[in-house]
């Protein structure tokens, strides 16, 4: 078995039953998602909990944004902050660099002051550990957010799917840990892991998100008061929420809707829908068949604000090495595809002079 094959934890109902993918129940599933949140029961729960504890601190300046400090104006900056740079920042962040070690920065000021260049919701340990295991084995038994198992299966996952195993050995959780340690998390030694059930530690969690959401709140008091803090937190929550959805639609809801022409991997049914693709600059499918690249957006139309801002931070000297697809994309998948068209054409052209004489 192959070790990503066993770096999370399965939940009670399995990821497979008699050597298939099982999906559960929606009962089974609000039952393990409650059961997993439960940090009296077990103290290891508590990422999980904590997971979703930011998803109830940003609620009431959702909710008091539109009660009180609502206007049109704030509306748009909540909207441009939360869709466009939240999402832009996680994908150069979590998905870029720390998953997929697309490009290096210079030096460890570079990394924390990227990493810190938005307000904090997701955890490395949740998003980047669970993320290898899903490019491994997308759409099969074991996927955390397998597209398969329903919208209900992936939007719960970050709890029901996503954290890691809690029984492995002293090699395999240095091999885990080290999967992530280059984003400058204080890792857990192995006997507090042990007593976590995490790389991470609560206390350094807690401390760091903490600062950051105090940061952030200030920065933006000064330059817009209140109102501007409430409707960007607003943001925050709005996003928060709906990224626990964009791996099901990443996948086509579960339908085939991949397009000749524009989705090239078909290995699986990730697709590049127009609207993370513009705003966040996530082309899903070109990153399945390039996920190791600084760049998604390969066509003309497809923005990558993700791509842009790591080209700034090189032009700036903070990215020291990158891997970038973009001429292997039109050599090996895009011309080919074009020479077949025409080819395609061509022929067809000659079979209508043929039967017109």
């Amino acid at each position: 078995m192959s070790f990503l094959n066993r770096v999370l934890d399965p939940p009670s109902y399995g990821f497979t039953r008699k050597g298939q993918f099982y999906k559960p129940t929606n009962q089974e599933m609000w039952t393990e998602f409650f059961g997993r949140l439960n940090v009296f029961s077990d103290r290891k729960n508590w990422l999980a909990f904590f997971s979703w504890f930011t998803v109830l601190f940003f609620a009431p300046f959702c909710v008091l944004f539109f009660v009180k400090y609502f206007t049109w104006k704030l509306l748009l900056i909540a909207f441009l902050y939360s869709m466009v740079w939240m999402g832009t920042h996680g994908t150069v962040y979590l998905h870029r660099y720390g998953t997929h070690h697309a490009f290096t920065f210079s030096n460890k000021v570079w990394l924390f002051l990227v990493r810190e260049l938005s307000v904090k919701v997701i955890p490395e340990e949740v998003y980047m550990i669970s993320h290898h295991v899903h490019h491994y084995i997308s759409e099969k038994p074991g996927d955390p957010y397998n597209v398969h198992g329903g919208w209900l299966y992936c939007f719960l996952a970050d709890v029901n799917h996503q954290g890691v195993a809690k029984d492995l050995s002293r090699e395999e959780y240095k091999r885990l840990a080290g999967m992530i340690d280059h984003t400058g998390i204080k890792i857990n030694s192995y006997e507090q892991y042990q007593k976590w059930g995490s790389i991470a530690h609560p206390f350094w969690t807690l401390l760091h998100f903490l600062l950051n959401w105090a940061f952030w709140g200030a920065v933006f008091f000064l330059i817009g008061g209140w109102p501007l803090v409430f409707a960007i937190f607003a943001g925050v929550e709005v996003w928060t929420v709906g990224i626990r959805t964009y791996n099901y639609s990443g996948h086509g809801s579960g339908k085939d809707l991949r397009k000749e022409g524009d989705d090239f991997d078909r290995t699986n049914l990730s697709i590049n829908q127009l609207w993370p693709g513009l705003v966040t600059g996530e082309w899903h499918n070109n990153h399945h068949l390039f996920p190791n690249g600084i760049r998604a957006g390969f066509q003309p139309y497809q923005l990558d604000y993700a791509w842009w801002v790591i080209c700034g931070c090189r032009a700036l000297g903070g990215v020291e090495t990158w891997r970038d697809h973009t001429e292997q994309f039109y050599t090996q998948y895009y011309e080919p595809y074009l020479r077949e068209k025409a080819a395609k054409s061509a022929k067809i052209e000659a079979k209508t002079v043929k039967s017109s004489r």
